[in-house]
């Protein structure tokens, strides 16, 4: 019952969303999914992704025949495309096929499957399509964030991280200095992030084929919910990023014409009063929080009891992230705080709810969430404040993010050093 009631909920949040993009005249998530399955997918490595999120389940046999027929399908749409002269020019020109094994997966489990085996394979299905869904909701609601807000409030920030000491300025400069190689491996680093998530996560579920069931809580449940939950907070605080708002960054999509002033990464912006700006109907305002910051932040955290590679992997993600998000001039310094208490919080409450809610999930879960509201109102009305006084301000925001993270350790630390809280039995109808 809880699996069928999410994938109605998931459904009927999807089938909204197509109809709120169609009316602002915008592609909706299911119809940019569907085009996926013939024309050339947006990312490839995501695709595949979701499919190896759906082979958990499957044997290793089963695997390999999956991977084949989705490498096989690929090669023939390859040709094809060819020999009809239709160049891929934008996205990846392969990831068809795994769409369509992922989609296969779902019709076996339905004529050929009962019982467990049918609803762990449509969990498996669940799974990888949540992933790719995910990513096309998000892209949906970038768009609806840019058609429905036409003025950001992007001097706010730039005016409260002079209490940080303005670090997106500062490593934009240092990644322009490391040149083009440097900017390249950000870059990689930033756009396959998702990527990253799904090699910890199997990693996680690597032993769900042969124990049928998935564990209680992974990386893909938070990965999920703070990509629903956090387009949710662009719509109150948007908010478009420095290169955006004070660089050159938005040449090609007319935000140029659009921008305060183009002294990014150079100059400082100056210490003035703040107040809203109007801004162009195309760029997302996609800031407030820093989403790639907060999942970078949760691929850490559940790397952490991986193999010595893993956790290598996960801090190296976490801080080439951070690099990116600063250095391409994406994201301001208060913006990133704000990502890893949103973080915690949701990976506080998916554990409590995991195990079972008890006094300290409630109280940890309560504590994230009053911060993260804290942040957001002092940065919109005490932006001015918090540039005159950096030594007073700066520190108390590195305080307020260190409070939540010495927290989840420590009530993380707890839960592990004792059992899980006993849940209540289901009543059972009985015959009388």
């Amino acid at each position: 019952m809880l699996w069928a009631t999410a994938g109605v909920a998931a459904l009927g949040f999807l089938v909204a969303l197509e109809i709120a993009a169609r009316r602002l005249g915008i592609p909706g998530p299911i119809t940019s999914q569907a085009r996926e399955a013939v024309f050339a997918p947006k990312s490839g490595f995501l695709l595949y992704a979701g499919m190896a999120l759906t082979m958990v389940v499957l044997t290793w046999r089963q695997r390999l025949i999956a991977l084949g027929v989705a490498i096989g399908i690929d090669i023939t749409v390859f040709v094809v495309r060819w020999l009809a002269d239709a160049r891929v020019t934008e996205g990846h020109p392969f990831g068809n096929g795994a769409l369509w094994v992922v989609l296969g997966c779902a019709v076996i489990a339905v004529t050929r499957r009962t019982g467990p085996e049918r609803l762990l394979l449509l969990k498996g299905v669940a799974l990888g399509l949540l992933l790719v869904a995910g990513r096309k909701t998000g892209d949906t609601w970038l768009l609806i964030t840019a058609k429905t807000h036409p003025t950001v409030l992007d001097p706010y920030l730039a005016t409260a991280d002079h209490a940080l000491g303005n670090p997106s300025w500062l490593v934009g400069r240092i990644v322009r200095a490391t040149g083009p190689v440097g900017a390249h491996i950000l870059d990689y680093v930033y756009v396959q992030l998702a990527v990253a998530a799904v090699c910890v996560a199997l990693y996680q579920l690597r032993h769900v084929a042969a124990e049928r069931r998935f564990p209680r809580h992974h990386l893909v449940r938070t990965f999920l919910v703070i990509g629903l939950l956090g387009p949710g907070i662009y719509m109150i605080f948007p908010v478009v990023g420095p290169i955006f708002a004070y660089g050159p960054g938005a040449s090609g999509t007319g935000g140029v014409h659009w921008a305060l002033a183009n002294i990014w990464p150079e100059t400082a912006p100056p210490m003035t009063a703040p107040h809203p700006m109007p801004y162009d109907e195309i760029t997302p305002r996609n800031c407030m929080p820093s989403l790639h910051t907060a999942w970078a932040t949760v691929i850490f955290m559940h790397s952490r009891k991986g193999p010595r590679v893993l956790r290598y992997a996960g801090t190296f993600w976490l801080i080439a992230t951070l690099g990116a998000t600063l250095g391409f001039g994406y994201h301001y310094g208060v913006d990133l705080i704000a990502g890893v208490v949103f973080a915690l919080t949701i990976e506080a409450a998916l554990r409590s709810q995991a195990r079972g809610w008890d006094r300290s999930g409630t109280q940890l879960v309560a504590y994230g969430a009053t911060v993260f509201v804290a942040l957001l109102l002092s940065y919109r009305y005490l932006p001015l404040e918090m540039a005159r006084y950096p030594w007073l301000y700066g520190p108390l925001l590195i305080l307020a993010m260190t409070s939540v993270i010495y927290g989840y350790i420590r009530t993380t630390k707890l839960w592990e050093s004792t059992p899980e809280p006993a849940r209540q039995p289901e009543l059972q109808p009985e015959l009388v």
